[in-house]
């Protein structure tokens, strides 16, 4: 291995150590955890490729030190998900970008996510379908085996033929990939909200609609929804025991 490679990944290390910190700061532990969990791989793999013993060595008690505050957060947060008073917010500000479903949503998926129930009123309009194709499209590559998604929306009036179209090719789409997709309609349906059975509880002021319309097709954010810039909201993370229904 290089010494420019092991620069490069010394240099990621540190930049994904330096957020899982900074989250820490600020409370939101389940992020922070992900990010210290990265940063301590990243720093193992340094450690593999260097040589010399005062810089192995130097390595040895960084990884300890970020490997001890990891679990002082796990420990935490376990014991804050026991008690039923895990709460951390995000705040998107607007024009924001770095929020892809991918971002927002991958501290709270495990290998242990089987069912999602996902309550929101707007999924109508063809953009808001799109947003919600992309949202399960994340779902099927996340590490976790999900095999049914429950989505409780409102229909669009008075013109409904595009959504019922649009979401029965995705329910047909996701059914040859081994999911269900079961759909509900409800015309008093107000608040936002998305379950995993693993116990997380994410609520979207905006729901999954909180993206602006990209500038043009040719621009970017059109395609990479990380780059795309977003509507000023805020995102309330919850963990409960009971999920199992909405």
């Amino acid at each position: 291995m290089t010494q420019n490679h092991v620069s490069g990944m010394e240099t990621s290390a540190v930049s994904v150590l330096k957020r899982a910190v900074e989250l820490d700061q600020s409370g939101r532990f389940q992020e922070s955890l992900v990010c210290y969990q990265e940063g301590i791989q990243l720093l193992m793999d340094v450690l593999k490729a260097v040589k010399d013993d005062s810089k192995r060595g130097h390595y040895r008690q960084k990884i300890k030190g970020y490997m001890d505050r990891a679990e002082q957060i796990k420990a935490h947060v376990s014991q804050l998900k026991e008690d039923g008073k895990y709460h951390e917010q995000v705040k998107i500000s607007e024009d924001a970008t770095g929020y892809s479903y991918e971002a927002l949503f991958k501290p709270y998926i495990s290998s242990s996510l089987t069912e999602v129930w996902v309550e929101d009123p707007y999924i109508r309009h063809i953009h808001q379908l799109y947003n919600f194709v992309r949202f399960c499209e994340m779902l099927m590559k996340a590490s976790c085996k999900v095999k049914s998604i429950h989505l409780l929306t409102s229909q669009d009036e008075p013109d409904g033929s595009q959504q019922t179209s649009a979401l029965s090719e995705l329910r047909e789409s996701l059914g040859a990939h081994g999911v269900t997709l079961d759909l509900q309609f409800s015309s008093t349906i107000h608040d936002r909200e998305i379950r995993f059975d693993n116990g997380w509880i994410i609520k979207i002021g905006r729901g999954l609609d909180y993206f602006k319309r990209p500038k043009g097709r040719f621009s970017l954010g059109y395609c990479d929804y990380d780059l795309r810039q977003c509507q000023e909201t805020s995102v309330d993370i919850f963990h409960t025991k009971h999920t199992k229904t909405l």
